[in-house]
């Protein structure tokens, strides 16, 4: 099977083209010592967070941060962390599965979890709680417990922003995956097909090899209603001429990709490959500008800058892109206010776009990960405007 190259910024990578084969996520089993140690080290940056509020234990009840700092990937589980121990709730339907993805103490709880783990912090002065997160019903049970509280904001969040090495891997399965189904599906595309049809059809191709569910509602639109950014597919039959819009990602392995690649039916207008071009000259503009220690709004704004300057910066009402891993939005996100700096590690999203009401609008976006000295785009898919 050939070999395809993606370089940015000087840098390159070759990557096996996208197939079935070798795709497919591994069934649950014990963490390995690699796995432990991640999760060991995940953990101790925790503890230092915590350290700092002068806590000593902290409630983890969202279930992508559960997953990060476990392994656990049960739909009902929370963390008790100390000093000295992590403590995984969870319920009877998990006792299997969680003695198989976790190191951490299992604790089987009969009823609710919030209230299992109020029962355990007798012991405990300060403990630090998922205030972006957690519910207001959740977190009256947790207060049962004679404990100060304080809020964790988004720490855990911070600390997943660098991906290690297995992460990494994981998203760059997950982003060929994807790619693979979109290729396939659209040997598939008739025209006069629905959106609904299409949409369903990239969800089955991604299904069949090997994802876990899509990572958000497979976006397709065509003509006007290319112009919605976050459009719901629907009835509309795609057929005569106009722009299709398709934005679509997967979860893999637990680990999302993103992508959003565009086609035209018909002899494209002129005034369609402008809007294109700029697009494009947008998304290279802030691929250009990613590398380790610049500010994530100095990206947006080399996107911004190339729309304006062509006449459609009113028409680019999004941020640029958007940090992915456990969860398809992350941090750091990618727009005018953020002034994050990027780290080497980070996986972000470069999607600038531009929509223009009863035309159509244009979205072109890539995952790409971060480096010392540029970026290297993951996503192998041609940026090309495919005509159809």
């Amino acid at each position: 099977m050939p070999s395809k190259q993606t370089t940015h910024n000087g840098l390159a990578s070759t990557r096996q083209a996208p197939g079935r084969s070798g795709l497919c996520a591994p069934e649950p089993h014990p963490p390995g010592p690699a796995a432990s140690l991640a999760y060991a080290g995940r953990i101790t940056a925790l503890r230092a967070a915590l350290a700092a509020r002068e806590a000593d234990g902290a409630v983890i009840t969202s279930a992508p941060n559960v997953r990060y700092f476990s392994g656990f990937t049960g739909s009902n589980g929370a963390l008790l962390v100390s000093a000295g121990q992590v403590t995984l709730f969870t319920d009877p339907r998990y006792t299997l599965q969680a003695g198989r993805e976790t190191a951490a103490k299992v604790v089987i709880a009969k009823g609710p979890l919030e209230s299992a783990i109020a029962a355990q912090l007798a012991s405990f002065h300060k403990v630090a709680f998922e205030n972006t997160r957690i519910s207001f019903r959740s977190m009256a049970a947790l207060q049962k417990a004679r404990v100060d509280w304080c809020a964790l904001d988004d720490t855990c969040e911070a600390l997943r922003m660098v991906k290690s090495d297995a992460e990494q891997e994981a998203i760059r399965a997950s982003v060929l995956l994807n790619s693979a189904a979109l290729d396939e599906a659209l040997t598939h595309f008739r025209a006069g097909m629905t959106e609904t049809d299409l949409a369903a059809e990239i969800e089955y191709r991604m299904r069949r090899r090997g994802a876990e569910k899509p990572a958000f509602e497979t976006i397709v639109a065509f003509g006007e209603r290319s112009a919605l950014p976050h459009a719901h597919p629907g009835p509309a039959r795609i057929s005569g001429r106009g722009l299709l819009l398709i934005d679509m990602g997967a979860f893999l392995g637990g680990y999302a990709s993103d992508m959003t690649r565009m086609a035209h039916l018909g002899k494209v207008p002129t005034a369609t490959r402008q809007l294109y071009d700029a697009v494009s000259e947008a998304q290279l503009a802030a691929l250009d500008r990613v590398k380790a220690g610049v500010t994530t709004a100095s990206v947006d704004a080399a996107a911004r800058k190339v729309l304006t300057a062509r006449g459609y910066g009113k028409a680019f009402v999004h941020s640029t892109g958007h940090g992915l891993g456990l969860e398809i939005h992350e941090m750091p996100r990618i727009g005018k206010q953020d002034k994050t700096r990027l780290e080497a590690g980070m996986v972000i999203t470069i999607e600038p776009g531009a929509y223009l009401e009863g035309f159509g609008g244009v979205r072109i976006e890539d995952t790409v990960l971060v480096t010392a000295s540029g970026c290297e785009i993951l996503t192998p898919t041609s940026k090309k405007l495919l005509v159809l």
